[in-house]
């Protein structure tokens, strides 16, 4: 499945080659602090095992990946993916005193590492600025090994009508937010429009069922503001 919006030439960089230096901040601000939580519910899911290796995509500064090694005591290795070269050396900077993490640069469509290669692979708040959702979880199922978890934490689509309201006109918000904190609010504008053009919960749990994914299911976060997906490389 093809994303028109993420697929007009080099927005997707643009927007991150000017929101990388306050990225951590923006989405506290974004989330109202919210994101934190919702990352530890996911690896609260992952429940992960020592010495095993995760690779984290569309890894941003790398919160997922910092999670994980303090949740097996540093005992496992992380690969850490993103598109952006300037995200990356934000991520060095901040974890520089992890040891076992590896930072790649590189797009989820397109990953290179071997097939069998991983026993976790996460993604939080990267799927939807892909150009390609297939391409995106077929190259997931293709570096996990077999038995490996597949968890996307993604944006998804409010189930509560009130809540909705209230959401709607918050994002309304966040490009104004973002012109305060970064100067620009136009990158902000590029994502709250990601968000509302991203499919729902069912339909990418099809998308993951088509790319070999097997006991898919997802959990609704803050009423559906986002979502974790899971499945599974059997």
């Amino acid at each position: 499945m093809q994303q028109n919006l993420q697929n007009k030439k080099g927005l997707v960089q643009s927007v991150f080659d000017n929101v990388y230096s306050k990225y951590d901040l923006m989405n506290d601000f974004m989330s109202l602090g919210v994101h934190r939580v919702w990352k530890k519910n996911l690896m609260s899911w992952m429940n992960p095992s020592k010495d095993r290796t995760l690779i984290d995509v569309a890894c941003g500064t790398g919160d997922l990946g910092k999670l994980f090694l303090n949740l097996t005591d540093g005992d496992s290795n992380v690969f850490s993916v993103d598109p952006n070269k300037s995200m990356i050396g934000k991520g060095k900077t901040k974890l520089k005193n992890y040891k076992n993490i590896s930072w790649i640069v590189a797009p989820a469509e397109k990953l290179p590492f071997k097939d069998n290669s991983f026993d976790y692979y996460t993604i939080s708040f990267g799927l939807r600025n892909t150009k390609s959702l297939n391409k995106a979880l077929s190259e997931a199922y293709r570096v996990l090994k077999p038995g490996g978890h597949y968890l996307c934490l993604e944006f998804s689509k409010i189930q509560n009508s009130n809540l909705n309201f209230i959401y709607k006109n918050y994002s309304k918000l966040i490009p104004l937010i973002g012109k305060a904190i970064i100067g620009q609010k136009e990158p902000y504008e590029y994502l709250i429009k990601s968000i509302e053009e991203f499919i729902n919960q069912e339909e990418l749990i099809n998308l993951m069922k088509k790319n070999k994914f097997e006991n898919c299911c997802y959990r609704n976060l803050s009423g559906g503001i986002v979502a974790i997906h899971s499945g599974w490389k059997i």
